[in-house]
């Protein structure tokens, strides 16, 4: 019985110092980044972008948990303007404020989730004409945390997050195309 116990010992320190090392190879860093091209002038879709009070309108995160607590503060939109959450598992809790502004074409976030796991990230919204068209992009990075290298070691983050941001974008583009 001894013996049994100690291969399952060693077997298992083996297997978390594997995923350690997995882990350990992971970037510093991670970027994720989704476009779309959208029928309609970024000024149409910017003021829902800018505005955190448009964001139930589009946004997939606020489907996932729609009895989260929201709160606004700051400027009303734009520069200065802060959205805090507080949700189910899905969405955790967190806090957003747009840290730039170049109307209509570009809009920069400080984003800090604070549950289910600490994390500091910059969102960017970038909108270029394209003719009678739109490029649209949402891009999310920031610094890979040892605990985020060990979940990369099992998720792929960009895959789990990009659908959320092609969900987004798909939203937006249903909204301002119509």
């Amino acid at each position: 019985m001894v013996e049994i116990i100690a291969i399952i010992a060693i077997v298992l320190a083996i297997a978390i110092a594997v995923i350690l090392i997995l882990a350990a190879t992971k970037p510093g860093t991670f970027s994720i980044q989704r476009a779309t091209t959208v029928k309609a002038a970024p000024e149409k879709i910017f003021p829902l972008i800018n505005d955190f009070h448009q964001w139930g309108s589009w946004s997939p995160y606020e489907a996932k948990d729609p009895a989260m607590k929201r709160s606004y503060s700051g400027a009303a939109s734009g520069k200065g303007a802060v959205y805090g959450w507080d949700g189910n598992k899905n969405v955790g809790s967190g806090r957003m404020e747009i840290l730039d502004t170049t109307v209509p074409t570009k809009i920069v976030i400080k984003l800090d989730f604070f549950t289910p796991f600490e994390g500091h990230n910059t969102a960017e919204f970038t909108m270029l004409p394209q003719g009678d068209a739109t490029h649209l992009t949402w891009l999310m990075h920031g610094p890979a945390v040892f605990v985020s290298k060990v979940m990369q070691v099992f998720i792929n983050l960009d895959h789990m997050i990009g659908k959320d941001f092609e969900i987004g974008l798909a939203n937006l583009k249903r909204l301002t195309e119509k």
